[in-house]
């Protein structure tokens, strides 16, 4: 009966392992093997353009970035600035609106990573204020742990992240 038991309990953790394997496996050959260094929740840390802040969203811009294994992505940035405000049970004015979309930028889809030429592509599902196409970033990881995005059509610009642990 012990016998039994142990190769149960061996056949149970052993099924286990390869489920693991096959999944890492899987999530690697599916997006690359530096998926597993994007998967996670970033905060933004700074945006530059030309090595100073971006004057479209001030000095400290606020936002988030999240990679998960599966390969989706979402992203929010927010200018920083006096967040325009109406009355909870209001509707803003088109002026209120567009101060309030004006500098943000949101939107969702998956993503794929192609190491060789160290790009990130964001394809794009939906999206505040801009077309659902692709977006490609070059992507470096600097020493300190930061995932630095560099959009390929405008490299003067250069928005950092860290991961929230």
């Amino acid at each position: 009966m012990r016998r039994v038991h142990l190769v149960v309990v061996m056949l149970v953790a052993t099924g286990a392992l390869a489920g693991q394997s096959w999944a890492s496996f899987h999530q690697q050959s599916s997006t690359g093997s530096s998926a597993g260094r994007f998967v996670g929740t970033w905060r933004l840390v700074s945006v530059q353009t030309n090595g100073k802040p971006n004057p479209n969203r001030g000095v400290r811009p606020t936002g988030l970035i999240i990679y998960d294994a599966g390969g989706n992505m979402a992203v929010q940035i927010a200018p920083e600035r006096t967040r325009p405000s109406w009355p909870p049970t209001g509707v803003p004015t088109p002026d209120q609106a567009k101060e309030a979309a004006t500098g943000y930028t949101a939107y969702f889809g998956k993503y794929t990573i192609d190491e060789r030429a160290k790009t990130v592509t964001h394809h794009r599902e939906n999206a505040l204020n801009m077309y659902a196409v692709d977006l490609v970033r070059r992507y470096e990881f600097t020493p300190d742990g930061q995932l630095v995005l560099i959009p390929v059509d405008n490299p003067a610009n250069r928005l950092a992240w860290e991961r929230i642990k």
